[in-house]
């Protein structure tokens, strides 16, 4: 890694990886000096303050939408770098029934049963509307599924019981209070996203900054940060 003369950096993410961000960030604070500051939003809002020209030295969202801002010019050509995967997970209130969902049928059945279901918005949320239509079951949910305000975690709606089950990113779901994860959906079906990093506009003209958003990058998605990924549900 290429030591950078201090800067601080500006970064906006997606909730999923706010916490992992936050460790990862404290840990390069550490070992370089330079200050990281991320701020975490729904994805969706998060592309749209990108889109809408404001100003970040790094993003942080989906596969999918860097390679988006990338080929529409909101980030910085060959500056795409994947960094985490994370799994889809289910979860319920703490002290609801907890069902098992090892199968794809026994998760169908799961989903017909509950009384209000919720999911996040982005690539896992349409997965999950293109499943639930391939069960033949969306038109049946669609009155029963709550969708959550922007930067409003499923876990939240789990915990205030708003809604019976709900699916998110593991990492989002893992070690809330008043939430129970069951388990990622099942093999047959799972679905995992790929998070990556592109540098912004802020870092365009500068070569020190962009340096230093290189190294973040760099430090992020080296195989020492294994554990600590994990220990967010992430790997």
């Amino acid at each position: 890694m290429t030591k950078s003369p201090t800067v601080s950096l500006r970064g906006i993410s997606s909730m999923a990886t706010k916490a992992l961000l936050h460790a990862l960030s404290q840990q390069f604070l550490a070992d370089t000096g330079i200050q990281v500051s991320i701020e975490s939003v729904g994805g969706v809002d998060a592309a749209k303050r990108v889109e809408g020209g404001e100003s970040f030295d790094m993003v942080f969202l989906a596969a999918d939408a860097i390679e988006r801002l990338q080929a529409n010019g909101h980030l910085q050509t060959g500056s795409r770098c994947d960094w985490v995967r994370s799994s889809v997970a289910v979860a319920v209130p703490v002290g609801a029934p907890q069902p098992h969902i090892d199968t794809e049928e026994q998760l169908k059945a799961v989903v017909n049963a509950a009384g209000k279901l919720s999911y996040s918005t982005g690539p896992s949320g349409n997965y999950l509307a293109t499943l639930f239509e391939r069960w033949g079951m969306l038109d049946t949910l669609r009155p029963r599924i709550v969708v959550p305000p922007p930067g409003v975690p499923v876990a939240k709606l789990l915990a205030e019981h708003q809604v019976d089950l709900g699916f998110q990113q593991r990492s989002e779901l893992l070690h809330q209070p008043g939430v129970c994860v069951l388990g990622d959906l099942p093999p047959e079906i799972a679905y995992t996203t790929v998070f990556s990093a592109g540098a912004g506009s802020a870092a365009a003209h500068d070569a020190v900054r962009l340096q230093a958003v290189m190294d973040f990058f760099e430090f992020i998605s080296a195989d020492k940060q294994r554990a600590c990924k994990q220990s967010f549900g992430m790997s």
